[in-house]
């Protein structure tokens, strides 16, 4: 059966250059980075509102600038901002109704805002520059480990096609942050140039590996010194002769034992018949010697 038949087994184009995801296991390490900035930002936006308000982390992406433009087409609120000393020009996104009912909260308004598409006024647009700073101090802040970061904020749009930023190809990481405010609920979005932030991600996993184990050091022996003059026999031994009983029987003096050169330079050394070190035997001064190689585990 042909694969012309099958609709959904035709090729498919892909663009490689567009990953929707980290490598696994940086994106662990970033995601439970994240998640701190998350509820550190949670907390701190309640005290701010002044009511309850939920944030959680949703999606983490890389895109193209140019989808994200095309996902902003439709009325916004774009806040444009830098966080030296990365280069490039991030943006924050606030859904427009959840950006109004976040500004009618706080100029003392019920916070219920219906579908709308009229444009914010200053006053909106100001105290949203205040909610925005705070999710960015508190994004620096989590970044502080790695590196010190300090955001500013640069102006805002209502549209993306009038972002002027990086150039259309450019790679975005965006954080998609749900949240919700009494009735309303959206999606924040962070998009920060990948070029820009690539540093710090790379050193945000050398700083996660957990540290080498490396082995306590023993504790000193506490020796006995009324141990000093107990006389210890020590002898050592090749290993690895056999006879049979009657060979044994057979031996003569003059009779010369074969026995293998490997196992003839493997002496073991016993203290008081028991096995402590292998080695190596020798002269020294004229005296026969073994130099110690290995201690036996028992």
């Amino acid at each position: 059966m042909s694969a012309a038949s099958h609709p959904d087994a035709a090729p498919r184009p892909h663009d490689f250059r567009n990953a929707s995801l980290l490598p696994p296991r940086q994106m662990r390490k970033l995601r439970a980075h994240e998640t701190r900035f998350v509820n550190a930002t949670a907390a701190r936006a309640e005290l701010f509102l002044r009511s309850e308000f939920s944030l959680a982390l949703g999606a983490i992406q890389i895109e193209t600038r140019q989808k994200l433009i095309e996902q902003w087409t439709a009325p916004t609120h774009l806040i444009l901002f830098k966080t030296e000393p990365l280069r490039g020009v991030s943006v924050l996104e606030i859904p427009l109704r959840l950006g109004l009912t976040m500004a009618d909260h706080l100029l003392g308004g019920p916070g219920r805002i219906e579908q709308t598409t009229r444009e914010m006024s200053q006053i909106e647009k100001a105290l949203l520059d205040q909610f925005a700073q705070i999710i960015l101090e508190e994004w620096c802040n989590n970044w502080t480990v790695v590196k010190p970061l300090k955001p500013s904020l640069l102006g805002c749009e209502s549209n993306g096609r009038f972002l002027q930023a990086d150039p259309p190809p450019a790679h975005m990481l965006t954080l998609a942050l749900d949240a919700s405010l009494g009735d309303c609920s959206g999606q924040f979005k962070l998009a920060f140039p990948c070029a820009s932030l690539e540093p710090c991600l790379r050193q945000l996993c050398l700083d996660c590996e957990p540290p080498a184990e490396t082995p306590a050091p023993a504790a000193p022996v506490k020796w006995n010194h009324s141990l000093d003059d107990v006389a210890l026999p020590v002898t050592a031994e090749w290993l690895g002769l056999e006879l049979s009983a009657r060979d044994v029987l057979r031996l003569k003096v003059g009779d010369i034992l074969q026995v293998n050169p490997q196992l003839a330079r493997q002496v073991c050394l016993r203290l008081d018949g028991q096995p402590k070190f292998n080695g190596r035997p020798g002269m020294v001064s004229g005296h026969w010697a073994v130099q110690l190689t290995q201690a036996v585990k028992l």
